[in-house]
């Protein structure tokens, strides 16, 4: 896979506050990075940084071998950056909105034409080209700046925040449409708080708290990390819960046992050897299990694991 974007050590300081510390990942072409982290954990700021709009005081970031401290222009012709808040005239329309970016971005004639039908149909925009932008949804001003970021066809996208406010009906096609930039072999970097959302899109995934990246990796890898050191199971049995409880906390290896919609929740230290274990317990106590579902690892998993809820 093609290396398109490369963050190198990058550091950046606002007084005594280091907002990024020492950053390094990369996308590949056709590939979704999920960018994870708390509030205030530095992800704005690596984004802007990447996308030429802010400097770093340390490090750099390559854009197709392009370096953003470099050549910033020629950097921003091959990037797409869509920002988390989003801002325009609200008395212009549509078509008037991306009419105006295409000429920002030095498009003429049959290109600027060509490239405004292709990101309105893209974004299903084109039966609404007339509507002034304060009449839009937030779900409808989301595609309306994602169809401003792709105007000059970027390479590289660098999403901050795009599901933010939207419904679920909106998210959903919100995701369909980063997956499908994807399939055109564009690299994203994406970020998010709805990390559900992020683990049905991302092909990989960098964490990041207080400024520090805390693990990077393909989605499978670093989910296959957390499950390898515990493993969190539902039980239901015909014995008493308060019975059950006291048997398994005896038990080598069970790091806790809660109550849960009429069961228990059991962690145990390990993977699925640990969880066979588990089974062999229940029945030669006589506990009589009915139900033994293992609870799959997801990303919000990782980010609870991973990170420590730290704040700068």
């Amino acid at each position: 896979m093609r290396t398109a974007l490369e963050v190198k050590g990058l550091t950046r300081r606002f007084g005594k506050t280091t907002a990024v510390d020492n950053a390094t990942f990369e996308v590949s072409r056709g590939q979704i990075l999920g960018f994870i982290g708390p509030n205030g954990a530095g992800k704005t700021t690596t984004m802007r940084i990447c996308a030429s709009l802010d400097l770093p005081d340390q490090g750099d970031v390559l854009i197709d071998g392009i370096s953003v401290l470099d050549d910033p222009r020629l950097v921003r012709q091959r990037l797409g950056f869509m920002p988390d808040s989003y801002g325009a005239y609200s008395d212009t329309t549509i078509e008037e909105y991306l009419e105006f970016f295409a000429r920002a971005y030095g498009l003429r004639g049959r290109d600027r034409r060509r490239m405004i039908d292709y990101v309105k149909d893209f974004t299903a925009l084109g039966p609404l080209e007339g509507k002034l932008i304060s009449a839009l949804s937030k779900g409808m001003k989301q595609r309306l700046c994602l169809a401003k970021t792709l105007l000059h066809d970027p390479s590289i996208l660098i999403l901050d925040e795009p599901a933010s406010g939207l419904d679920p009906h909106a998210r959903v096609e919100l995701r369909e449409l980063v997956i499908a930039l994807a399939d055109l072999d564009k690299a994203i970097m994406i970020s998010s708080h709805i990390l559900t959302e992020l683990s049905q899109v991302c092909s990989s995934v960098a964490v990041i708290e207080a400024g520090k990246i805390r693990a990077t990796g393909t989605v499978e890898d670093i989910l296959r990390s957390v499950e390898s050191s515990y493993v969190e199971v539902f039980v239901r049995t015909l014995a008493p819960l308060e019975a059950v409880q006291r048997a398994l906390l005896e038990e080598v290896g069970v790091r806790s046992v809660r109550r849960h919609k009429g069961g228990l929740m059991v962690e145990l230290d390990g993977d699925e050897q640990a969880l066979a274990g588990l089974v062999q317990v229940l029945v030669r106590r006589g506990l009589d299990p009915i139900e033994i579902s293992p609870n799959v690892v997801d990303l919000e998993d990782v980010f609870l694991s991973l990170t420590e809820g730290q704040v700068q």
